[in-house]
């Protein structure tokens, strides 16, 4: 049995709103890739795009590199995961306010993105857009387990005593 998502649920899935893992070598061999929680955007066919400090690590990292990987990930069952590496395609150094806007909104509720998006202003001079284009693909999906491991379950034990369920 593969667990391999097609092409299409891959992309979807990675649409869909995850926290993603950002990896990322150093141009240190020595060192262990820097992996970090991240906000990401992505659209079926697109870039992946990630916004963050302009002299933070990731984007150090990245922009010696010129490449990194996005994991994204359900962690309630059935666990699923896509992970998607590529080249960068580019770093912009201005922030649209409706990309970010649309960042915020997407990982927040409506009444707390505005508060986000007005205590953190700072964040349109502040950071960088970085643009990657999916390459090599990464995925399962595990839910054809869960079903065959719920259909093989023995039945629930009633709460009730045993002489309640004898009568």
């Amino acid at each position: 049995m593969s667990f391999t998502m097609s092409s299409a649920d891959r992309e979807r899935f990675l649409a869909a709103v995850h926290v993603g893992v950002l990896a990322v070598g150093g141009a240190d061999t020595a060192a262990a890739p820097l992996a970090v929680p991240v906000w990401y955007s992505y659209r079926p066919g697109g870039l992946v795009t990630v916004l963050t400090g302009r002299d933070s690590v990731k984007a150090r990292r990245i922009r010696a590199v010129g490449r990194f990987t996005l994991c994204a990930q359900q962690e309630e069952a059935p666990c699923r995961y896509v992970s998607v590496e590529g080249p960068v395609v580019a770093i912009e150094d201005r922030l649209d306010p409706d990309e970010r806007a649309a960042m915020a909104h997407r990982y927040l509720t409506p009444d707390t993105a505005p508060a986000y998006l007005a205590a953190t202003t700072e964040q349109l001079v502040a950071d960088v857009a970085i643009r990657m284009r999916p390459e090599r693909w990464l995925s399962a999906d595990f839910s054809a387990v869960a079903e065959r491991l719920a259909a093989a379950a023995p039945p629930p034990v009633s709460d009730r005593p045993v002489a309640e369920r004898l009568t």
